[in-house]
């Protein structure tokens, strides 16, 4: 893990990055999140990948909070890199947190001081570099994704992980990596920390905002390699049937990256292994997760070289 952590405009030790038991967010969940990583360039830097689109998330989402952020965006970015250098990371995870502190007990949160985290720490592939691949095997959850009309799906919140948090218990406890939940009208919405993509007959398919998805940071960026490599995506209603008789699937995620699912209940997704219209945009993603496309260049935020 972290030897350093950034809390509220300081770096402190691992050790000492502490909350009060009687912090807001630890009883109700009042927090926001983003899952960002930094990879290591060709020329021994570091890049965070997609990192104002992260930040602006972030934002997004504690706005829909009513959190204020008490810092700016610059902030956060300058502070992001402070904290990849203290920890002399070439390749990180990182994960900002937004959330309510310690202050009058009860649901109405707004009294309480709005804190803010970041950590970062070595991470490999959240699915494994197998399942990446060769693929994963997912279950269609018996948890519906929470729908708008109650929470913000489009909101990284962290009480809100408690859903995908239930569905992807049950699928470990049924032997599967990952779940698949579809939305409260029945079709397929999202993984319990990945959006979903379909290609049948050459044509790609994915879960719209109707479906209460995540507003998936990478998910945009697969759509975009995807058009730029001529392929339609259509984004609309997908029906649990549609699961089985796909030729490829595949998950986009920060953490999970670009990962195929090769089995859905048990069903063979396809000939049973990564096809080869994933392969190709895996193999293009991973290219500019790792600054070897100049196309995708703009995507990557350069730690600046630490001063000695």
């Amino acid at each position: 893990m972290s030897q350093a952590i950034w809390m509220n405009g300081e770096l402190v030790a691992y050790e000492d990055a502490k909350v009060h038991v009687l912090t807001h967010a630890l009883h109700y969940g009042t927090s926001v999140f983003e899952g960002v990583r930094a990879y290591e360039l060709p020329d021994g830097g570091t890049a965070v990948f997609r990192h104002q689109d992260h930040i602006d998330r972030l934002f997004r989402s504690a706005g829909l909070y009513h959190m204020e952020i008490p810092y700016s965006k610059d902030q956060i970015r300058a502070a992001t890199f402070e904290t990849i250098t203290a920890n002399a990371l070439k390749s990180c995870y990182i994960r900002p947190l937004v959330f309510r502190g310690a202050g009058p007990m009860g649901l109405y949160p707004l009294d309480c001081p709005v804190d803010v985290m970041i950590a970062v720490w070595e991470w490999g592939a959240y699915l494994g570099d197998e399942g990446k691949v060769g693929g994963v095997r997912a279950k269609v959850s018996s948890w519906r994704r929470i729908p708008s009309d109650a929470l913000i799906p489009t909101a990284k919140a962290g009480g809100q992980y408690l859903n995908s948090i239930l569905a992807k218990i049950e699928a470990d406890k049924a032997g599967y990596e990952e779940a698949i939940l579809l939305d409260t009208r029945g079709y397929v919405c999202e993984g319990t920390g990945e959006n979903l993509f379909l290609i049948k007959d050459g044509k790609v398919v994915t879960p719209g905002f109707a479906n209460d998805i995540l507003e998936g940071i990478n998910r945009a960026a697969a759509i975009e390699i995807l058009r730029d490599q001529g392929y339609d995506v259509v984004e609309r209603d997908i029906a649990r049937g549609e699961l089985y008789r796909a030729d490829e699937i595949f998950m986009t995620g920060t953490a999970a990256e670009l990962t195929p699912i090769r089995e859905v209940d048990d069903l063979a997704v396809g000939d049973g292994t990564r096809g080869p219209i994933t392969a190709e945009i895996q193999a293009i993603f991973e290219d500019a997760l790792h600054g070897r496309s100049e196309r995708y260049s703009r995507w990557l935020d350069k730690v600046p070289a630490a001063v000695s």
